[in-house]
């Protein structure tokens, strides 16, 4: 069914609050997997017993999970047929979407700061067992959010960006339902800002005079902007009353990474970026900062950021 931007983005926003409502079974208790009479020594068993995922039924059949060497792949089966391989492969649960039960399955290669992809696993009524795989950006899949007819991916938006809603259903597949853009709340101003709610200082873009603010500076780059600042924590303040903040991008810090300070009584905003290439940039130029904010950024500089 075709659907409206609007419309998928409301139905986005509602089926957030409810991820997990229709959810049919959660994941079993882990569980040692039974000793095979032709295992080896403890040390060639794969994992720790806490590690280890007992068989999911399904349909009349199970899913299992096993880890064949020690620090190795899990490889994701359906009575012995292999589905996936990765090394993280962990199932999540068990939906009904429309008439027909699906299990979600978590895969990716773990140990960053990319989340891992989706994959839908299904079985058509005397079928064989069916799957798809959900990834945007080859970095993991967004959000899950579960309604009677669909599962949809709500991705996850950084200041300046515009993404595709997409959703899965048994009898349409994996198609878009929209495109959902990044939007400040409205009607907030300077007076409305406040550091000491931010975990990361990205979190100042909801402020829409912020954001227009930043938008002003950066234009296309925004979004590289905030993708620079991501490894990062809270925030810091000059004498000023300004605040500031440093980060980087994930697996990049020291090559890829960002400053940002917001000055409320002033209105406005301070962004620097030193990229790949190792050239700093800056908007507006450091030379036209006060003094205090160009210290806090020369002083994150030498921190390493």
């Amino acid at each position: 069914m075709t659907r409206s931007l609007l419309a998928a983005g409301a139905s986005a926003a509602i089926l957030l609050a409810t991820i997990g409502a229709n959810a049919q079974t959660t994941a079993p208790a882990m569980q040692p997997a039974p000793a095979a009479s032709d295992q080896g020594s403890d040390s060639d068993q794969a994992g720790s017993d806490e590690e280890k995922q007992a068989p999911i039924p399904f349909e009349g059949g199970q899913f299992t999970i096993i880890q064949q060497e020690q620090y190795g792949e899990k490889v994701l089966a359906f009575d012995g047929k292999q589905l996936a391989s990765n090394y993280d492969v962990f199932f999540e649960k068990i939906v009904k979407v429309g008439d027909v039960n699906v299990a979600l399955f978590d895969v990716g290669d773990g140990g960053n700061q990319c989340g891992p992809a989706s994959l839908i696993a299904w079985k058509p009524q005397d079928g064989e067992i069916q799957t798809t795989t959900v990834e945007q950006d080859e970095c993991g899949a967004p959000p899950v959010a579960i309604s009677e007819s669909a599962i949809y991916y709500v991705p996850y938006l950084l200041p300046g960006d515009s993404k595709p809603a997409l959703q899965w259903s048994p009898t349409e597949g994996l198609t878009t339902s929209g495109n959902l853009t990044y939007t400040p709340e409205p009607g907030t101003d300077w007076k409305d800002v406040d550091p000491s709610k931010y975990d990361n200082i990205i979190d100042a873009f909801h402020n829409e005079a912020v954001y227009k603010a930043g938008q002003a500076l950066l234009g296309k780059d925004m979004p590289d902007m905030a993708t620079s600042l991501l490894v990062g924590g809270g925030t810091e303040k000059t004498a000023s009353g300004a605040f500031y903040a440093s980060g980087c991008v994930p697996h990049d810090c020291g090559g890829n990474d960002g400053f940002m300070a917001v000055d409320p009584a002033r209105h406005k905003v301070y962004f620097a970026r030193r990229g790949d290439n190792g050239e700093p940039q800056a908007w507006p130029p450091v030379k036209d900062w006060p003094a205090d904010i160009k210290k806090a950024y020369d002083d994150a500089q030498g921190s390493g950021n």
